[in-house]
């Protein structure tokens, strides 16, 4: 047995919340292959460090 830290997985709903984005949103992203995915039978799931990297990704220098 492996002693990491089990992986949290977030469903569409808590990854778009996370995000602060719709779902619709969400959605698109997976389909243009921007953010990773995890099928579990016919949900989709995503990892917390996938969405982090997603943030650090599309992060801009310049304040706003």
């Amino acid at each position: 047995m492996s002693s990491s830290k089990p992986i949290r997985l977030l469903t569409i709903s808590e990854a778009a919340e996370y995000l602060a984005i719709s779902e619709r949103s969400i959605k698109r992203l997976i389909a243009r292959g921007a953010l990773p995915s995890i099928r579990v039978g016919n949900a989709l799931r995503f990892a917390f460090a996938d969405l982090e990297a997603f943030i650090a990704r599309n992060r801009t220098g310049g304040m706003i």
